[in-house]
């Protein structure tokens, strides 16, 4: 009796401690999610004899170059203390840097040229707020570049030659006041540009520099052809093509006609979103896709055959090829997964050698969660995609969640990677659902038309459906739900409180869309041809002000009143922080909870690291007090 009494009595203390433990999490510090690697932006020289990268000094990113002959070999190239070096620098073909910073001082913005064997440094290129973009380096002229920038124009860009030795500046090709897009041919000649009336999308050819442009394709905003590459091949041009078809196919398109030739790969759920081709060997490399996880299809054995070596040294993870050097020996390797943003390595082919540059995450991704492709049925019969993911815990029902709606109304959309924001929440206890909403990206012409006109309207319905569902299969626990945008996303939470006040507890709002007039009107000027489109697919500020008012937050202050944490950064462009302070304003009158941090800080700076990680740290009191989670 004795026996069975102690059996019990074990037994009842071991149920008590799994009971107790089953839904213990290891709390990672915050400061460990928001972790900015210490070397990025890496690139290598043409000749695959050194590598680059930035690095902070004296709390500026600055250039440091790495000799591959002697690896110990390591130099600051520059000692910039003002302002940081962009992330968008470039090797030229006779081993200089050309690199971008904003001189705030002077309101300028400078392109300047690093000659790396002296490593002197000269400013090419001061053109007050004009925005360049470089278009295209050519080895047979390596000291010029062909570079596009609204100087003339805010609102239009012209396309220059530029000789980085000399400064001298040379005008290629004048905007005729829209033209977005232009592609560039193996000699740096333009052949093709896109032309927008600000609806409607026309592509132009011309055989040489002396033959004015004609159109040879004209499509509305519901079709797209996105030039990649010529091909060499009667002047055809490979192009992302939804024309005559619901989702984005690979094809070759005949450059004198417009007409397709063929299509060369294509998919039945989703949109074709990335094609690679090689400038060095002339070829295409692959195209790539997104069905819940990241796939490609390659066009030759040899780029198979060289990721196939890349995943087999970093099994698990995906791979991208950032940079490579002339002769394709030397690579810049990009890794990651859904729990860990990976690392960057150096893969010299030659001698099977894969060399780690710096680890992006020092989180052990075996304490961090899967994120899983999902997919429901809206109200109206639509199937929506997205992703969940569920905290470490084994009993995965009746959880507390967050609701995170991607940013940008139309036209973006979430993925399978890595994410420090969904990471953090799920780490915390909650599970968090990501919804790529009708009018995402990547599946296909209907399913993004399908958000026209319907940013208050069938989005917000697909969210909340999204929530039902969750609560529908007793993964949600209704009474803890939350919701947390930025931008656009943080648009949907405020509408969310305002219109569907009864499904959250409380709503996270970091630099959000509260207003859409404002929103559409303070397009800045080198983006105005997508005013047009906003009017058509978002609503016209003129002739449907009604729409625009019966969904934007700022007017139904009235609404709201679970507790709300905003999260500004003052130097959002497109904030109104008058506006969103009056909004704040009348939500106290009536009691609602508010909590507001505006953020003034550099970006960049050691103050502004420390201001997010407060914010995080308020955001997990926040989340606290208003959800009552405790891992």
């Amino acid at each position: 009796m004795r026996n069975i009494v102690k059996t019990f009595i074990l037994a009842f203390v071991v149920a008590a401690l799994c009971s107790c433990n089953k839904n213990t999490i290891t709390q990672i510090p915050i400061e460990e999610f928001l972790k900015n690697p210490e070397k990025t932006s890496f690139r290598i020289s043409p000749d695959g004899r050194y590598i680059s990268y930035l690095k902070k000094y004296k709390d500026r990113q600055n250039i440091f170059i790495q000799s591959l002959i002697d690896t110990s070999d390591v130099i600051r190239a520059t000692s910039f203390s003002d302002y940081s070096v962009r992330g968008d620098y470039n090797w030229t073909y006779d081993n200089q840097m050309l690199f971008a910073q904003d001189d705030k001082s002077r309101d300028k913005r400078l392109l300047s040229v690093l000659d790396v064997n002296t490593l002197t440094v000269k400013t090419i290129l001061s053109e007050g707020k004009a925005e360049v973009r470089i278009l295209n380096k050519n080895r047979l002229t390596p000291d010029v570049i062909t570079i596009s920038m609204n100087k003339r124009d805010s609102a239009n860009f012209d396309v220059y030659r530029l000789n980085i030795r000399t400064g001298e500046l040379k005008t290629y090709l004048v905007n005729p006041g829209n033209i977005t897009d232009f592609l560039v041919d193996a000699d740096a000649n333009i052949r093709l540009v896109k032309s927008t009336d600000n609806i409607d999308e026309t592509i132009l050819y011309r055989p040489d520099d002396n033959t004015p442009f004609r159109p040879i394709i004209k499509n509305n905003f519901r079709n797209s052809v996105r030039m990649v590459a010529f091909n060499g091949v009667r002047n055809n041009f490979y192009a992302l093509s939804n024309v005559g078809r619901d989702k984005t196919a690979f094809v070759e398109i005949n450059a004198e006609n417009g007409r397709e030739e063929r299509v060369i790969y294509e998919t039945k759920n989703v949109d074709i979103q990335r094609a690679d081709y090689s400038k060095m060997k002339s070829r295409l490399e692959f195209v790539g896709w997104e069905d819940g996880k990241p796939q490609r299809h390659f066009f030759n054995n040899d780029t198979k055959k060289l990721y196939q070596e890349l995943s087999d040294l970093v099994d698990g993870y995906e791979v991208n090829i950032t940079d490579r050097d002339i002769a394709e020996n030397r690579f810049i390797i990009q890794t990651f997964t859904d729990r860990s943003r990976g690392a960057i390595y150096l893969y010299e082919r030659k001698e099977k050698r894969l060399t780690k540059l710096v680890d992006n995450s020092t989180i052990d991704p075996e304490l961090l969660c899967e994120k899983k492709p999902i997919h429901y049925t809206s109200s109206d019969g639509l199937v929506i995609n997205g992703y969940l993911t569920l905290p470490l815990v084994n009993d995965k029902t009746n959880l507390p969640v967050i609701v995170m709606p991607h940013d940008a109304p139309l036209g973006q959309r979430d993925r399978w990677d890595y994410n420090a924001d969904v990471q953090f929440f799920a780490n915390r206890g909650f599970a968090v659902l990501q919804v790529n909403y009708r009018g995402s990206s990547g599946y296909g012409k209907y399913y993004y038309s399908a958000g026209f006109k319907e940013v208050g309207g069938k989005i917000q319905q697909d969210i909340t459906d999204g929530v039902n569902w969750l609560i529908a299969n007793k993964i949600a626990n209704p009474k803890k739900v939350a919701i947390y945008g930025r931008g656009f996303g943080g648009f949907c939470a405020l509408h969310a409180l305002s219109f569907n006040p009864k499904l959250y507890s409380c709503a996270i709002v970091q630099n959000g869309m509260i207003n859409l007039f404002t929103y559409i009107i303070t397009t800045p000027p080198y983006l105005l041809q997508r005013r047009q489109i906003m009017y058509a697919t978002i609503g016209d500020p003129l002739k449907e002000p009604a729409l625009l008012k019966n969904i934007s937050p700022v007017f139904h202050y009235d609404k709201p009143k679970v507790p709300v944490f905003f999260l500004q950064d003052s130097r959002d462009r497109r904030a109104n922080i008058p506006e969103l302070n009056h909004y704040i304003r009348e939500l106290q009158k009536r009691n609602v909870p508010v909590k507001y941090s505006l953020d003034t800080s550099e970006r960049g700076s050691v103050g502004g690291d420390k201001r997010r990680l407060d914010n995080y740290a308020e955001i997990e009191k926040f989340l606290d007090a208003n959800m009552h989670v405790k891992p």
